[in-house]
């Protein structure tokens, strides 16, 4: 069996079952962009993030999380990891409530846009995405729902560079090390409306997917590109692996430019053959998949380089 048709297969069998809105970039992507990301902060910034980070309520429970044999002077660098799955994590805590409507998906009234810290038990599913719309085939498009992650990064990054008090700094750190990594996920700024889904496809979450014996969603599918491992060893193992972004590119600031370049490549890389119109099932080829695992390793790099600078530049 050749190399992409055995990882057809284990992303085919990590997306049995699928009927649920998947969360971004699974774990070890989200852990992958802030490993990336860490490498590239400067002493001062992973001081500052340290200080910040153990303000969080599960602070205790990350350094539980931290592999057994982990030197210490890697401690900190595995917690600014796993932090990065803190906002995907609260949406199973206890204590934490879903707000808004269509299943907590979509903004409900002004809590929804409240940035009021930890204090916050809202999951705001919301705010992990960016549902910019497109069509195939001429159906009217609807609005993008507000607030959104590209609208949060803005937020937060705006509290970190201010004299707010550093237990809201540690609240809007934390997601931000989670929504830089989500909006470099394509299907995280993209939801295809078609005449038989005038709302969107949900940003795949709406589109199956086939692999014989097992079936998905296309969401699911690029979320765990890059493998389901939960272990933040194996995230240092594919951040060594990540290509070297361009240096252009990386040089992109403005959270609404890495949304725009996240549709496109939705446009372009996603919702191509043979993804085809409707909801599926669509099966996944050899070609699809080492495609997908390109663009993935390319984005999740643009996000770790993207992260570090705006941390370095912005966090006072």
């Amino acid at each position: 069996m050749s190399r992409s048709r055995r990882l057809i297969a284990l992303l085919a069998i990590g997306t049995v079952s699928v009927n649920v809105p998947a969360y971004g970039w699974n774990g070890l992507g989200h852990m992958t962009v802030a490993y990336a990301a860490y490498q590239q902060l400067t002493t001062k910034t992973k001081n500052r993030v340290s200080v910040l980070l153990q303000k969080n309520p599960d602070y205790g429970k990350w350094l539980t999380q931290v592999p057994e044999g982990t030197p210490a002077k890697l401690k900190r660098m595995m917690v600014f990891m796993i932090a990065a799955t803190w906002p995907d994590q609260v949406k199973r805590e206890a204590g934490y409530r879903e707000d808004g409507t269509d299943k907590g998906n979509r903004p409900d009234g002004p809590p929804s846009s409240q940035n009021t810290g930890y204090s916050d038990h809202l999951r705001h599913r919301y705010w992990h995405f960016v549902d910019t719309p497109f069509t195939q085939d001429g159906t009217a498009l609807p609005a993008i729902p507000v607030p959104n992650a590209g609208e949060r990064i803005g937020i937060f990054r705006g509290v970190l560079a201010s004299t707010e008090p550093d237990l809201l700094k540690s609240y809007d750190l934390t997601w931000l090390l989670h929504l830089v990594g989500d909006v470099h996920q394509p299907l995280h700024s993209a939801t295809r409306v078609s005449s038989t889904q005038p709302d969107g496809d949900a940003g795949g979450n709406l589109v199956n997917i086939y692999n014989p014996g097992c079936s998905g969603k296309l969401h699911a599918f690029w979320d765990d590109i890059l493998g389901t491992s939960t272990n933040p060893n194996d995230a240092v193992t594919v951040g060594k692996s990540l290509p070297a972004p361009d240096p252009t590119q990386a040089g992109k600031s403005d959270a609404a430019d890495w949304v725009n370049e996240s549709f496109e490549d939705a446009k372009t890389a996603v919702y191509v053959a043979p993804i085809g119109a409707g909801s599926g099932p669509f099966t996944i080829t050899a070609a699809y998949t080492d495609g997908a695992l390109a663009l993935a390793k390319q984005q999740v790099a643009l996000a770790g380089t993207r992260l570090a600078k705006l941390l370095n530049t912005e966090l006072k």
